[in-house]
């Protein structure tokens, strides 16, 4: 009786295990399903042609599960003049997004087109990723295309920049000439022409002979000097205020805290 136990319970942990995988398998088909099909790009002041929504969609769900974050883009003509801020807050309050998890990890821009403004906002792990430092570099990168009405190239650069922002430590400086990669060849060609420079003086000989050795220093010397002042100039030069606004941060109405940068386009 013994011996046919074993062979009964492993046809059981077979069945369990058949059972098993194709809801494992059918889960993960639905997750990714979801995530395709999710709503990224909300143009509601019709700013962007279909094929350019449709490669920012693309691009948004590429980067995506590498950041483990939405990246949004929500165009409005804002009829009623509310704040930016206040509609951005309330769209992620009212949207719930989030990569995996309902208010989760997002970056949102929002364009303003009644107030011709621009906000950045970062939440959950976003928000300290992109912080409101990082969202102002941004920002300022692409408000040039903005203001000429290249809104797909701009909307190309939030998500590309904000994709490549997170990638950095945090503390880190992204725009630091350290992290540039031509700045790193030009060091890299700069140090290996002072070799070659250092080993072609090299291999001349040394000189021995300099000016001390016909130099009678008994006789040398400086015979007198003097300095005379004449007058002085001051000059004044007027210091631009910059245009651009930082705006920062803040919480929504239903909690969730959030980085930010806010300015005109």
């Amino acid at each position: 009786m013994r011996s046919y136990r074993i062979p009964l319970f492993m046809m059981a942990m077979v069945l369990l295990l058949g059972l098993a995988l194709p809801m494992v398998t059918h889960t993960a088909a639905a997750a990714t399903s979801a995530a395709e099909s999710k709503k990224l790009i909300y143009d509601q002041a019709n700013l962007l042609r279909p094929q350019e929504e449709e490669a920012l969609t693309r691009l948004a769900r590429q980067y995506a599960p590498e950041r483990q974050t939405d990246f949004i883009i929500y165009t409005t003509n804002n009829p009623e003049g509310r704040d930016v801020v206040k509609m951005t807050e309330d769209l992620y309050d009212r949207k719930a997004f989030g990569y995996n998890q309902p208010y989760g990890n997002a970056v949102i821009l929002t364009m303003d087109m009644y107030n011709r403004e621009i906000y950045l906002a970062g939440f959950g792990k976003a928000e300290q990723e992109l912080n409101d430092s990082r969202l102002d570099k941004i920002r300022n990168k692409i408000t040039p295309d903005l203001a000429v009405g290249n809104y797909g190239i701009a909307f190309e650069k939030y998500i590309q920049l904000s994709y490549d922002y997170m990638g950095y430590k945090f503390g880190t400086t992204p725009d630091n000439l350290l992290f540039q990669f031509w700045f790193q060849l030009l060091v890299a060609a700069a140090i290996g022409g002072i070799i070659v420079w250092i080993m072609a003086y090299r291999s001349g000989g040394v000189i021995t002979v300099s000016r001390a050795t016909y130099e009678d220093s008994s006789v040398s010397g400086v015979l007198d000097s003097y300095d005379n002042y004449t007058h002085t100039t001051v000059s004044k030069r007027k210091i631009e205020k910059s245009s651009s606004s930082g705006g920062g941060g803040g919480t929504s109405s239903g909690g969730h805290s959030h980085s930010g940068s806010r300015g005109s386009f």
